[in-house]
């Protein structure tokens, strides 16, 4: 991974994190993403930051375009970012809420994906990593705007790893489930987080999707769900 360039989409994130650090460790020149970013949240020598909005399609543009500028090349996009509401069945979900987990989970996505993609196919070994959600898979009451677009997520990776395999890019989507995070802890305080996963297990999947002895994963949508199997 040394000599790859990795852009990473929602890099601050309570699981961004993770596999931003988990990347750094290899070497690979890695710009990290957010709406706000810093050299200060990831000091390495090796971290980039680029300050993103992903619901405008002219800023993701102009960011995959100024990594490809900085660094001559785009080898492996992780595509972490998203957003969480609950709480509504769809006949109480209000337009705007319906509209935010479009713009976070699918269209942010969508964005990235177009921009990225013909760089990543000139790498010649290009890797796309998305984080999705258990959800996608099996829905829950009340989630009917958040499991709608994660769904949506991995048909559209799926379609992106169909239409790239003459390139030797690969597409790949991790759904896991609740994640041991600060904001979940606080936020299901009577749950047991020994059950849940862990974001550096998340982080350790996707790096090895984007390795050379995954060159033949294509395609796949892989659960990951701590201890509750």
């Amino acid at each position: 991974m040394k000599d790859r360039v990795v852009l990473i989409t929602g890099a601050k994130g309570g699981l961004g994190s993770f596999v931003t650090q988990r990347f750094l460790t290899t070497g690979a020149r890695v710009v990290g993403t957010s709406r706000s970013i810093s050299k200060e949240d990831f000091p390495e020598p090796n971290f980039a930051p680029l300050p993103v909005d992903f619901t405008k399609p002219a800023a993701v543009r102009e960011a995959v375009e100024t990594v490809v500028s900085r660094f001559g090349k785009l080898d492996v996009l992780v595509h972490v970012l998203g957003g969480f509401a609950g709480g509504k069945t769809v006949a109480e979900t209000d337009d705007a809420t319906w509209e935010q987990m479009r713009d976070l989970n699918l269209t942010s996505a969508f964005y990235v994906l177009r921009a990225a993609i013909p760089h990543l196919r000139k790498s010649g070994n290009g890797r796309i990593v998305a984080i999705g959600s258990l959800t996608a898979v099996e829905p829950h009451v009340g989630l009917g705007a958040y499991v709608t677009f994660k769904s949506a997520l991995a048909t559209l990776v799926r379609t992106v790893a169909l239409e790239n395999k003459d390139a030797g890019l690969t597409a790949n989507l991790i759904l896991p489930g609740t994640m041991d995070t600060p904001a979940n802890r606080k936020a299901m305080p009577a749950a047991d987080p020994s059950k849940w996963v862990q974001p550096g297990a998340v982080a350790d999947l996707a790096l090895l999707l984007t390795e050379d002895r995954a060159a033949q994963v294509t395609g796949t949508v892989i659960p990951i769900d701590g201890t509750n199997v």
